[in-house]
């Protein structure tokens, strides 16, 4: 039976972060700067203070947890094996085309996919194809929807960060101009003013925008994933040989070559990797 998708850990988002990070220090550090030149206290407390404000004033408490709740993507994220979705699918289109489609009512409760789980439910119930589409195709564009709102408010705190450091920087350079009287001190003032800007462009583009940009490619992998699930269940009701089958949703994995495609026996079925076979009409 098929089991909840495992988490792995997402090297690349931490990779790209350290990455990005040392080089931009290490570009500082050839340029003759030093790291006390961007260590700075009440920059970093305009900046992320200020944008944390603003977005808590712009969106609502439903909407910003659930982005917030996005965050664990970067670190964990859910792994999706198309192929062995494949696999399954095969093997309950070879059980109901052996012994109806109610033979399948004893193997709702064990599947681990709860989206597979509300369409093979449909499927028993006896629901028709173009309503068993109709409900699973709206149930892709609400998480679509849904993922696109979460990416959005990332994407509003980007907008609202540079902006914040450069209030910051304003700040800094009204109390510099404060106190002109001593020259030798101005330039230091400036340089130190302009913190608050590079702050608030690195926290834009080193951590919000990426982090939407994440959650809608990550939405997109599930879409791939769940319209996989949505043909294997309307093929499971149409009776669909499990060879022919096989050879339809072979598309969705990834990484599919021709290496891949399942092999059809003599009766033009397909034995399913590592899956028992159940029957054969």
């Amino acid at each position: 039976m098929m089991t909840p998708p495992p988490r792995r850990f997402a090297f690349t988002s931490i990779a790209g972060f350290a990455i990005a990070t040392l080089c931009i220090v290490g570009g500082l550090l050839m340029e003759n700067g030093q790291l006390h030149d961007v260590e700075q206290v009440t920059a970093a407390l305009i900046v992320f203070g200020g944008t944390t404000g603003a977005i808590l004033v712009s969106t609502p408490n439903p909407a910003l947890f659930s982005a917030l709740s996005r965050i664990r993507q970067l670190i964990w994220e859910e792994t999706e094996d198309s192929q062995a979705m494949i696999d399954e699918m095969i093997r309950h289109s070879r059980k109901a085309r052996a012994s109806g489609i109610l033979s399948l009512d004893s193997e709702i409760d064990e599947i681990g996919e709860p989206f597979l789980r509300k369409g093979m439910m449909l499927l028993v119930d006896g629901v028709e194809a173009v309503e068993i589409r109709r409900v699973m195709d709206l149930d892709l564009i609400l998480s679509e929807n849904h993922a696109e709102g979460d990416a959005k408010v990332f994407e509003t705190a980007a907008g609202l960060a540079p902006t914040i450091g450069i209030i910051g920087a304003v700040m800094g350079l009204i109390q510099v101009m404060k106190h002109l009287e001593n020259l030798s001190d101005v330039g230091h003032g400036i340089a130190t003013a302009f913190v608050a800007t590079v702050y608030g462009v690195a926290l834009a583009n080193l951590i919000l925008l990426p982090i939407a940009s994440r959650i809608r490619v990550r939405a997109l992998q599930t879409s791939r994933f769940r319209e996989l699930i949505v043909e294997g269940v309307l093929g499971i009701q149409a009776g669909t040989n499990p060879g022919l089958m096989g050879r339809m949703l072979s598309g969705f994995a990834e990484g599919h070559n021709s290496a891949k495609t399942p092999v059809m026996d003599k009766a033009g079925d397909v034995p399913p990797a590592n899956v028992p076979e159940v029957g054969r009409a």
